[in-house]
C-alpha cells in the first residue's frame, strides 16, 4: 500500500474520532452536567405562570365606612404570535365547526378535544392559512367586541393597526367582566387572547385624611425562577405602615402549552389561591375628620395661609381622631402629589412660642416648689448677667395660674430656674419632646430638644424657643394634662380584621411614661380653664356652654438658611381641650405663616377661633352635653 496513502488515511481517522469524541464529550456535558438548565430553558417555553394579586385589606374607620378598598380588576392582551399563526389559530375554527354537530352536547370531555383536532385537520388541507387567520380573528371579534364594550370594527382596528406583537386591548376592566370574557376564549378556544389580573385601589373620600392614609404603588420583585413581577404596595401613610397586614399573599395560576403553544389543561396544583389582606380599622371618624378638614380649610383662606395642621386626639386612650395637614393631594389622582406630600402634621419642627409654657409651671407644681396661688413677681423685663427676659403682656406681682393666663415669659422663665436645669429638661423629654411619638407613620420628624449649655438659652427655652417641636408633639404633650398625667403613644390603627370578622390584633392604650402625677394634671386643667375667661390670651376659643381650656402660642419664624429670625413670619397655634373638667377630646391648632391684614398674628386671634369652631362643631357630633349657662344676648341689651 501507498506509505502517503496510508498516513493520510490514518489522519482522516484521527480526525474522525476527535470529532466523535467532541461531540461525545458535548452530549455528555447537555445529558448530565447542563441538563437542568436546559430543562428549564425548555419548560420556560412552555409553561407560564400567571400571578393572581391577593386582595388587599380594606382600610375603615373606627365606624366601619370606607376609606380604601382594592377592586380586581384584569387587562386583557393579545399575542399576534399565536393569533396570527394558522396552525394555532385552526383551532379556533376547529372548535366552531365540530360544535355545530347535533350530538356535540350530549359528547365526553375527550370525544370532544378528539373531533376538535380531526376537524382540525380538516381545515388545515381545505383552507388557506391566510383564510383560517382572518376567519379566526372574524369569530373572536364577533364573541368579544361586545362584553369588551366596543363596536366590532373598533375592536378590528385596535388589533390590526397595532405593529406590536403583544399589547393590550382592555385595561382595567372589572373581573366579574374579565372572568366572563375569559370564559368565552377558553370555551371557544380562541388563541391570541391573554389576561394579566391586578387590583386597583380606591379611596373613597380622595380628598379626607390624605397624609394619613396614604397610597399604593407598583413595586417590581423578583421571583424564586428569576422572572420578574410587579406587585402593588403601599408607598405612603398607613398603606405603607402597616403593607405586611394589608398585602395579603398573591396566589398563582400556571399554564402549560404543547409543542404547537396551544394551552392544555391544568395539572394537579397548577392553581394556588390567593390569600386576602387583613382589614384595617383606623381610630379616625371620617365625621370628626371632615370637619377638621373643613374648618382648617376655611381659617387657612380666612387668615390667607397656605400651611397649617389640626390634630385631634383621645387623651384617654392616644386614639388619633382626627389629623390634618395643607396643602395636601387627592389620592385616586395624585395630582400635585411632589409638592404638596409634606405631612405638616408629624414631619413640620418649629418653635412653639408660649403653648411650651405648661413645662415650667406643670414642672414646679408637680415639685411642690409652688401652688397655683403662688405669687411671683414678674417685672415687665428681668436682667440676668449677659441676657434679658423681657414681657410685654403684663408685669407686677402674678399668682401662679395668672402667669399662664396672661401667658407671662419673666414669670415662665422663674419657675424654669427653680425647678433648674436638670429637672426641667426631665420634664422637656417627658413630655415627649426631643423624640418621636411612635405614631404609625413613617417619615415622623424627633423635634429638637438639647439640653442648653448657656443660660440664655434655658431661658428662651422656657418660654418657647430653643427647642424645636412638631404638631404632633404638642397633641401628646398636652394630652398628658388632659389626660392621667402620663405620657401616651398615639395610635392610629386600632384594629386588625379577617375578612370573616376576626379580630386578629387590637391596639390599646400604651403608656410611654408617667410625667406629672394626676393631681397636678387636674390643675393644670383648671389653670388653663382660666386662659380662656376674660382677661386670659385665648378667649376666642370659648365655645358657648361648655369649659374650654388651652392655651395660645405665637413665635417668630426661625431662618435655618441664614440663621436668626424672619421679620413678620411667625407660626400661631393654639392647643386645648373640651370639657375642661374631664377632656373628651385635646385638639391642636396651628397655622404656618398667616398673611391676614384683619387681625394681628397671634395664636390667640387666629388659631384659637379655628379651635373654637371645631370643638363646636364636634360637641354637636360627639353629643358632648353643656354643662355652662349660655348668655342671652337679648337680654343683655
Amino acid at each position: 500500500m501507498n506509505r502517503a496513502f496510508q498516513n493520510r488515511c490514518i489522519i482522516l481517522c484521527l480526525v474522525l474520532v476527535s470529532l466523535l469524541s467532541a461531540l461525545s464529550a458535548r452530549l455528555v456535558q447537555i445529558q448530565l452536567v447542563e441538563r437542568q438548565r436546559y430543562a428549564a430553558s425548555s419548560a420556560k417555553a412552555y409553561h407560564r405562570t400567571e400571578i393572581i394579586p391577593a386582595i388587599r385589606g380594606m382600610i375603615v374607620d373606627r365606624n366601619g365606612e370606607p376609606i380604601a378598598k382594592s377592586i380586581p380588576v384584569s387587562s386583557i392582551f393579545v399575542d399576534k404570535n399565536h393569533l396570527m399563526d394558522p396552525k394555532i389559530a385552526s383551532y379556533g375554527l376547529a372548535y366552531l365547526e365540530a360544535s355545530e354537530a347535533e350530538d356535540w352536547a350530549r359528547a365526553s370531555v375527550e370525544d370532544r378535544v378528539r373531533r376538535i383536532h380531526s376537524q382540525r385537520g380538516v381545515i388545515l388541507e381545505r383552507e388557506t392559512p391566510d383564510a383560517i387567520v382572518q376567519k379566526h380573528l372574524a369569530q373572536a371579534i364577533s364573541l368579544l367586541a361586545r362584553p369588551l364594550g366596543m363596536r366590532r370594527d373598533e375592536l378590528r382596528a385596535e388589533i390590526e393597526d397595532n405593529k406590536g406583537k403583544w399589547f393590550p386591548v382592555a385595561k382595567e376592566i372589572p373581573d366579574d367582566i374579565a372572568e366572563r370574557i375569559r370564559d368565552i376564549v377558553d370555551d371557544n378556544y380562541l388563541q391570541g387572547f391573554e389576561f394579566k389580573n391586578s387590583l386597583k385601589r380606591w379611596y373613597t373620600n380622595p380628598d379626607i385624611a390624605t397624609h394619613l392614609t396614604g397610597f399604593t404603588g407598583e413595586i417590581s420583585e423578583k421571583l424564586a425562577d428569576g422572572t420578574s413581577v410587579h406587585r402593588t404596595a403601599g408607598r405612603f401613610g398607613i398603606e405603607s405602615a402597616i403593607e405586611e397586614y394589608l398585602a395579603g399573599r398573591d396566589g398563582r395560576r400556571e399554564h402549560h402549552r404543547d409543542s404547537r403553544g396551544l394551552v392544555v389543561p391544568g395539572k394537579e396544583n397548577s392553581l394556588l389561591p390567593p390569600r386576602a389582606g387583613l382589614n384595617a380599622k383606623l381610630t379616625i371618624d371620617i365625621g370628626i375628620q371632615s370637619i377638621v378638614a373643613e374648618e382648617l380649610e376655611r381659617g387657612l383662606a380666612e387668615f390667607k395661609a397656605t400651611t397649617g395642621s389640626v390634630i385631634v386626639m383621645d387623651p384617654k386612650t392616644g386614639e388619633i381622631l382626627a389629623m390634618a395637614s395643607r396643602p395636601h393631594f387627592n389620592l385616586n389622582d395624585k395630582k400635585d402629589l411632589a409638592k404638596n406630600s409634606f405631612n405638616y402634621a408629624i414631619q413640620a419642627k418649629y418653635e412653639p412660642g408660649s403653648t411650651i409654657k405648661i413645662l415650667a409651671i406643670s414642672g414646679a407644681l408637680d415639685q411642690g416648689l409652688v401652688t397655683l396661688d403662688t405669687v411671683i413677681n414678674c417685672p415687665s423685663f428681668l436682667q440676668e448677667n449677659k441676657f434679658t427676659v423681657t414681657d410685654e403682656h403684663s408685669s407686677g406681682s402674678l399668682p401662679v395660674w395668672k402667669i399662664l393666663q396672661k401667658s407671662n415669659n419673666v414669670g415662665c422663665w422663674k419657675l424654669a430656674k427653680q425647678l433648674g436645669v436638670k429637672r426641667f429638661y426631665e420634664y422637656v423629654h417627658g413630655f415627649g419632646f426631643g423624640e418621636e411619638s411612635g405614631i404609625q407613620l413613617s417619615g415622623e420628624n424627633s423635634g429638637t430638644a438639647a439640653v442648653p449649655k448657656l443660660p440664655i438659652d434655658f431661658s428662651r427655652a422656657s418660654y418657647g424657643y430653643y427647642i424645636g417641636v412638631t404638631p404632633i408633639q404638642m397633641a401628646t404633650a398636652y394630652s398628658v394634662i388632659a389626660g392621667d398625667g402620663n405620657l401616651l403613644r398615639p395610635h392610629i390603627v386600632k384594629s386588625l380584621i379577617a375578612n370573616d370578622g376576626t379580630v386578629v390584633e387590637d391596639y390599646t392604650r400604651e403608656i410611654r411614661n408617667r410625667v406629672i402625677s394626676e393631681a397636678t394634671a387636674k390643675k393644670m386643667r383648671g389653670a388653663l380653664h382660666k386662659v380662656t375667661l376674660l382677661g386670659g390670651t385665648a378667649t376666642n376659643a370659648c365655645v358657648p356652654g361648655h369649659k374650654v381650656a388651652g392655651k395660645t402660642g405665637t413665635a417668630i419664624k426661625h431662618d435655618p438658611a441664614r440663621g436668626g429670625y424672619v421679620h413678620g413670619a411667625y407660626v400661631v397655634s393654639f392647643a386645648g381641650f373640651m370639657p375642661a373638667d374631664d377632656p373628651a377630646f385635646v385638639c391642636y391648632v396651628v397655622i404656618d405663616e398667616p398673611k391676614t391684614t384683619e387681625v394681628p398674628h397671634y395664636g390667640g386671634t387666629i388659631a384659637a377661633p379655628i379651635f373654637a369652631r371645631i370643638a363646636t362643631r364636634l360637641a354637636a357630633h360627639m353629643n358632648i352635653q353643656p354643662t355652662e349657662q349660655i348668655e342671652d344676648p337679648i337680654a343683655n341689651r
